[in-house]
């Protein structure tokens, strides 16, 4: 680990936050029987199967994992799926992503779905730095943390030989 960075959030600690965001959402979905994780490529998709785990723990939800990968780069929405839209249509979607800054990220996935019929759509970040520039709200969320722009928070989960963890550097 260099000397610049602080850890915010251990392996158990990540862990505990996701549990508690998969009690949220079931305790928010308690009359359904079908939800839709879609997770941003690839820490928010990676969370999001996180939380299929411990959603088929606990609840007895059909989970349907939709992946968005996103054109971060262009200033336009461009967005791929790994499913087409008749697997969320007028279902609950719930919007996975690691951290949430400026809220851009989170815009451009919710934008896939403004075009089909959803009951409701939600939003999952682990970390919220509350720097938003777009009018994004976080439904359920990990850790909110006070940051300055300068400081980058750095979400570490399934690479080979490290354990998860959050770093503020």
């Amino acid at each position: 680990m260099a000397e610049s960075q602080l850890l915010i959030l251990d392996k158990n600690q990540i862990q505990q936050r996701i549990n508690r965001i998969a009690y949220q959402i079931l305790e928010d979905n308690l009359d359904e029987q079908e939800i839709v994780l879609a997770g941003i490529w690839d820490r928010g998709y990676k969370l999001a199967l996180r939380l299929q785990e411990v959603l088929l723990k606990i609840s007895n939800f059909k989970i349907v994992m939709l992946k968005i990968d996103l054109d971060r780069l262009n200033s336009k929405l461009v967005a791929n799926t790994d499913l087409d839209e008749s697997h969320w249509k007028n279902k609950v979607v719930i919007l996975v992503d690691d951290v949430l800054n400026s809220g851009k990220t989170l815009a451009y996935g919710l934008g896939v779905f403004l075009n089909t019929p959803h009951k409701k759509i939600r939003t999952v970040v682990l970390v919220d730095r509350r720097h938003k520039i777009f009018p994004i709200a976080t439904d359920y969320v990990g850790l909110q943390l006070a940051t300055v722009l300068k400081e980058h928070v750095d979400v570490v989960m399934d690479v080979e030989g490290e354990e998860d963890r959050v770093y503020l550097s």
